[in-house]
């Protein structure tokens, strides 16, 4: 991996020349081919350690990495970057590695030894996943993915709110379609009831199994069977919808069990006992503002009832008893009021605020015609994860949710993600897998085979688009490490689309298989080879497939 080489080549000058390093300094892949291949900040960062200025510290390590051959130039920018060319021996030989090291290539373990937590979708259990849900799947799952592949022990978890008032109108919504289809007349149906068609469809299962039964039982025994009947039924719906979109989950928690087994209480206790309550018109108050809300906030009503604060506080600290590095909490854009009451309540309790990362994902909106769709889950005119994936295609819902920073909103052009032409950006991507695999195929049944390959066949390939391809595969490794640190899966999107960008281009532009020119052809095949491995991965890690053919 080129940036591990330089990084390695770059310490060895420095303990040749006696100087004193560590691991803050970088290397950048420059933007800019007139200033190099690579710049680091070396100087900058180690100036100060060495007692020594920065531009000083720069000249030294230059005309001591100059004597590498490996390095075509070695040049001092501005007040002491360095930047380096490197010899293109180099970088045609490293193609091999990409090859070599097949699906592994770009796995590291960069981040061995860091358990991270990730909770992401956690969808309130009252209906089906909708397109919201579905970006945040999309998200925690990619950035999950990526992570494990750098080396993190990386958690996936779902918590279920299936506790509190909006289970108790779940119920209620149920029982009136159940009564509704005895002939009962209910009247106007409540407006704050759950109106989808999801809820119907839930009746009429429960009729077919249990009948009129349910409606005999005693009221509080009725509605707990309701209760326990909906949420198995949507639990085991969002489920099979989330393994249809390739996402699992390593863990589920329920807040109903977390209530049993009494940690709601005990998070009451730890908040008195850290004096950090209060009464007032006979309800229990958390002194918040104390601790960076803006304001108190109500633990305990004066009915008694908990808010909905303390459930979710209770699981977090469950989440810090258990002895994960990070946290990460994926929430959706109606959470930001929430996240400084949360925050307070961890800093009350003496619990390591940093541990807890909170990623907003911004509002989606779905457009089908050029026209705004308008959702409503509790009117029931939403549209389901399911209804976007049967209409478009799990790969085109994921990169098309993938594609964007989580705190930026998404249009989604359902019309765009349909289309079967280069401008839509899955089917630009993966069609440039498939059309290496129909490259390769042809070239098999040419009988050009790779097996002859040797590295001085390499150096044939010397064109710009050639060394930009590779040295864009070179940055795979180290884009990787920084998208699970930066926990920006976007950037995997952009990184496919920027490399299959560069196959196209490339082949509009070049010959690969000339049977007049074999050991050109055969550089040529091995470098769309390598293209095509690096992208198989990229696809991979965002949960969407590579096509050999389309």
């Amino acid at each position: 991996m080129i940036k591990y080489k330089i990084t390695n080549d770059l310490n060895e000058c420095l303990s040749k020349l006696k100087l004193k390093s560590n691991d803050k300094f970088v290397i950048e892949t420059q933007a800019n081919d007139e200033f190099g291949d690579y710049s680091t900040n070396l100087a900058m960062v180690l100036a100060k350690l060495n007692k020594i200025k920065p531009y000083e510290l720069a000249e030294k390590v230059c005309t001591e990495l100059r004597k590498n051959k490996d390095y075509k130039a070695v040049e001092i920018a501005g007040p002491g970057f360095i930047n380096m060319t490197m010899n293109i021996s180099v970088l045609q030989k490293s193609l091999k590695d990409i090859l070599d090291q097949n699906d592994s290539w770009g796995k590291s373990e960069a981040g061995t030894g860091k358990r991270i937590l990730l909770e992401f979708v956690s969808a309130n259990p009252t209906g089906p996943l909708n397109i919201v849900s579905a970006r945040a799947a999309a998200f925690g799952d990619s950035l999950y993915r990526v992570m494990k592949f750098v080396g993190y022990d990386a958690l996936r978890e779902f918590y279920i709110n299936d506790a509190g008032n909006q289970v108790d109108i779940l119920a209620e919504s149920l029982e009136l379609r159940l009564r509704e289809m005895h002939g009962e007349n209910i009247g106007e149906f409540p407006f704050e009831a759950y109106h989808g068609d999801y809820v119907k469809d839930l009746a009429h299962r429960l009729n077919t199994l249990e009948g009129s039964r349910v409606l005999l039982m005693a009221d509080r025994e009725r509605t707990e069977h309701l209760k326990e009947f909906a949420l198995e039924q949507i639990h085991d719906m969002q489920v099979k919808s989330l393994e249809k979109y390739g996402v699992h989950f390593d863990s589920w928690v329920s807040e109903k069990t977390l209530r049993q087994q009494g940690v709601v209480e005990e998070v009451l206790s730890y908040l008195a006992e850290a004096d950090c309550t209060y009464e007032k018109e006979d309800a229990i108050w958390f002194c918040s503002s104390k601790f960076g809300d803006d304001k108190d906030r109500v633990l305990m009503k004066a009915d008694g009832s908990i808010t909905y604060f303390v459930p979710d506080l209770a699981y977090h600290l469950t989440k810090y008893q258990r002895s994960f590095d990070v946290m990460i909490d994926v929430l959706g854009p109606d959470h930001h009021g929430y996240v400084p009451r949360l925050k307070a309540a961890i800093h009350a309790l003496n619990y390591p605020e940093d541990k807890l990362e909170i990623i907003f994902l911004q509002q989606v909106n779905l457009f089908d015609s050029g026209e705004k769709v308008k959702m409503s889950k509790r009117l029931g005119t939403i549209v389901t994860m399911d209804d976007l994936v049967d209409y478009v295609g799990t790969d085109a819902a994921r990169y098309f949710f993938m594609d964007r920073k989580p705190n930026s909103h998404l249009n989604f052009d359902i019309d765009l993600a349909k289309r079967k032409t280069n401008e839509n950006p899955v089917f630009y991507c993966q069609y440039a897998h498939a059309r290496i695999c129909s490259i390769l195929k042809k070239a098999k049944k040419d009988k050009i085979s790779l097996k002859e390959l040797t590295p001085e066949m390499l150096k044939k390939l010397t064109k710009p688009e050639e060394i930009t391809i590779i040295k864009k595969m070179l940055e795979f490794p180290s884009t990787l490490v920084s998208i699970a640190d930066s926990r920006e899966p976007h950037r995997l999107a952009s990184y496919a689309f920027e490399l299959a960008g560069m196959f196209h281009r490339y082949y509009s532009k070049y010959v690969i298989v000339n049977k007049s020119s074999l050991v050109l052809s055969m550089a040529r095949l091995y470098l769309i080879m390598a293209v095509k491995n690096v992208l198989a991965i990229s696809f991979n890690l965002m949960g969407i497939s590579a096509p050999e053919k389309m």
